[in-house]
């Protein structure tokens, strides 16, 4: 036994060593390749420039070219194919130096394989399948050519008229911190020496879901308490799960822009979070401090944001044309240059793009790795257990086999909202629509579209960025409805898929209205008055205001845009192949003047009291959203039982164990996802009526009963006090179990 322990204690010592012995390389190779360098390819490094695209591909402007030649671009990005990056890379190893470029793409939620939108992902509440998504990207985009994705996107939303909702994975701090660290485990590995595997960018740092009034690119104005407990922790898990870059976000913190902003750059993010990778900005972030005010030129652009802590300017070209003069004029130093060089190829060093620049050109793995059956089977199975059940009145859900189906709504059959937004490289062409489902399941099923998009042709003209509309797009819409109405009439049951086109939602997609579209509502409304029962299909990117629908439709799905095996998914879940289980992560509101809702907010000094005049509401609606946050319907039925505490009274010191039985009560078999929240009674300062702090998946028989445990210790109850400390205080608390953040049963106990 003593042998076996002094030979572990020896093995321990070795890869210490060993690891010691490579980071002493890999400083030395770099210091040495520093002192090599001059000024120009100094600079050049920390430049960040875009490939344009046309039908045909990628393509490099002449001019740029002639900055890879002159060693004078760090990296790419908008690159991709091994072919092309191979042409860029054999570019930059003709330079003195030999540097090796850095590609980059938005590797947001797949590559070529499309899975769901990253909102829609998060309703699976499954860490190990969001990691097998991102990792799945993370091979396929690195066979294409890329080392480098800008995801994940942490920022905590709770406004849904913000575009970049889709993004992100909702309202909830803790939630979005048990993502991060799975995604950025995905993509980055344990090893990004390994050829497969690609650099994370965790964004936007920091705020940027905070956006005022959901318009994207405003101003964030918020208390450092507010920061600190519910928006920062994303990104620091990301930091802490070893991200290797960080992107700074368009908008201000505390009235100065990110991508200017010291405190949080160098002193946040470096000096008290221990990040060593590098920042880069996001799209000419640097230039757009001229229009914040913040600035008057291009010249105290670069000067603020490089002294704040940005390493590499993206497609602004501040760096490259202003950071020699700044030098001069001693506006920066020239350590602080090396040092921003030096993280940079030390990311590029970290890949083994030294050891071997074409590592990621192998034009034989990408036609393996890419799009092969694997990842096509995951994307299947990610997106049906994205897929979100919000109402099934008298089980109309699931289809009989044999019933007489009309497939109606603009969304039926298009492949290129399949995808969604921020499908950078995938091929919408090779996408499973909502029809194409439905037949390959041998369904009895008819389609018309039975409406445009949206009556506002400007809209659309916006959202799918159009030069015209198609004829389609602008033909008489009477007859397309009335056609609509006529099928539905010799139906047995109508399935209408309506919703947003994935340009309406995402980056410069902001909406003050989150409606359906009028004119699809009118078609819902026609088809809804022949009598037939109907199943709405929802295809969106954010969540949307559905009074109308949830009192009249009998069935809704949720379905996101689900990405390229969307259709196989839906149907798949239409007809009972697989009972939904999915669990929405941003809530609903009723009515656009809600907003922001979110579930864990506080409790104020006049909460509503219906025997109160002068309490929190409205005079117009209720307070309470449409479906809140953690809601998600089964085929069957799940029933809670009381909870149970292995004790009253905790110390800081010990666990609290908590324990509830769940009964699968209905008629099929399914998965439930049990939420545990927690509420701190008195506190120095204010507390939410509830916060999640943990959940479990299960799979439960027709007619079994599991019990459920969870463990609660002082680190579950600690927030920021009085004196922004990060404590738990003693007092009472309550604890909170149940399928979503409303329907709960309750417990007390008290932390000594």
């Amino acid at each position: 036994m003593k042998k076996r322990q002094g030979l572990l204690a020896a093995l321990v010592l070795f890869a210490c060593m060993s690891n010691v012995k490579a980071q002493q390389n890999k400083h030395t190779f770099i210091s040495n390749l520093i002192r090599k360098m001059t000024l120009e390819e100094k600079i050049g490094q920390l430049n960040l420039l875009t490939s344009d695209m046309d039908v045909t591909g990628p393509f490099m402007k002449p001019g740029y070219k002639k900055d890879i030649e002159a060693g004078l671009c760090g990296a790419v990005f908008n690159a991709y194919t091994p072919q092309y990056t191979r042409q860029l890379q054999e570019m930059a190893l003709k330079t003195r130096l030999k540097i090796p470029l850095l590609f980059g793409y938005d590797v947001i939620h797949g590559h070529k394989t499309i899975f769901p939108i990253p909102l829609g992902e998060a309703c699976t509440w499954d860490m190990s399948l969001m990691e097998q998504s991102a990792r799945a990207a993370a091979v396929e985009a690195s066979a294409d050519g890329l080392q480098w994705t800008f995801s994940p996107m942490v920022d905590i939303a709770r406004d849904p008229r913000w575009g970049r909702v889709a993004e992100g994975v909702g309202e909830d701090t803790w939630y979005g911190v048990q993502v991060a660290k799975a995604k950025v485990k995905g993509y980055q590995g344990n090893d990004l020496s390994a050829s497969n595997t690609i650099l994370a960018c965790v964004k936007h740092f920091a705020l940027y879901g905070a956006v005022e009034a959901g318009r994207d690119y405003n101003t964030v104005d918020m208390s450092r308490r507010q920061m600190f407990q519910y928006y920062l922790p994303p990104y620091k898990a990301a930091i802490d799960a070893g991200v290797a870059t960080v992107m700074t976000s368009f908008n201000e913190v505390d009235g100065i822009p990110a991508t200017g902003n010291k405190w949080l750059m160098t002193d946040l993010l470096r000096k008290q979070w221990g990040f060593k990778g590098f920042v880069v900005t996001d799209y000419t972030a640097i230039n757009e401090m001229i229009a914040h005010g913040i600035v008057k030129n291009e010249y105290e652009a670069g000067e603020l944001s490089f002294n704040a802590g940005v390493d590499m300017d993206m497609q602004g070209s501040v760096f490259a044309g202003q950071m020699k003069k700044l030098l001069q004029d001693k506006k920066i130093t020239q350590a602080a240059i090396d040092t921003a060089v030096y993280r940079i190829l030390s990311a590029k060093y970290d890949l083994g793009l030294f050891t071997d620049p074409f590592r990621y050109c192998d034009t034989a793995r990408a036609r393996k790795e890419i799009m092969n059956t694997e990842n096509l089977e995951l994307a299947r199975k990610v997106a049906e257990r994205s897929i979100v059940l919000l109402k099934n009145d008298n089980q109309l859900l699931p289809l009989k086999k044999e019933a007489k189906i009309a497939l109606i709504g603009p969304l039926a059959d298009s492949k290129r909202d399949m995808i969604g937004n921020w499908s950078a490289a995938g091929d919408y062409t090779k996408a499973a629509t909502l029809l194409e489902g439905l037949k390959a399941r041998g369904a009895n099923v008819e389609y018309l579209p039975g409406a445009h998009y949206a009556a506002d042709t400007t809209l659309i003209k916006r959202a799918l960025q159009k030069a015209r509309l198609d004829a389609s797009d602008t033909a008489d819409a009477a007859p397309m409805l009335a056609a609509a109405v006529e099928l539905a009439k010799r139906s047995d049951v109508v399935v209408m898929a309506l919703g947003e086109t994935q340009g309406m939602t995402g980056e410069a997609a902001s909406r003050s209205n989150i409606s359906i579209p009028e004119n699809q509502q009118q078609l819902l409304k026609a088809v809804y008055a022949t009598g037939k029962p109907v199943v709405l299909v929802l295809m969106n990117g954010r969540p949307l205001t559905l009074e109308w629908e949830d009192a009249h439709i009998p069935s809704i799905l949720e379905t996101w845009w689900l990405g390229t095996k969307a259709g196989n998914a839906i149907a798949s879940v239409l007809f009972g192949d697989y009972n939904p289980a999915g669990k929405i992560t941003m809530t609903f509101p009723r009515t656009t003047g809600q907003i922001p809702i979110y579930y864990n907010h506080k409790n104020t000094g006049r909460p509503q009291d219906p025997n109160n005049k002068y309490s929190s509401k409205y005079l117009d609606n209720v307070n309470e959203p449409l479906y809140p946050f953690g809601y998600g319907l089964s085929y069957t039925k799940f029933t809670y039982g009381s909870i149970a505490l292995s004790k009253q009274q905790i110390t800081k010191a010990d666990k609290l164990q908590v324990s509830i039985p769940v009964t699968n009560s209905g008629n099929y078999d399914g998965e439930e996802v049990v939420q545990l929240y927690i509420r701190d009674l008195v506190g120095s300062a204010t507390r939410p009526v509830k916060e999640l702090k943990g959940f479990k998946k299960l799979m439960l028989k027709k007619g079994e009963t599991q019990t459920v445990m969870f463990e609660i210790s002082a680190e579950d109850l600690k927030f920021y006090d009085k004196d922004m400390k990060w404590t738990a205080e003693p007092g009472d608390f309550m604890v909170f179990i149940g399928g979503n953040s409303r329907d709960v049963q309750s417990a007390g106990f008290i932390l000594k």
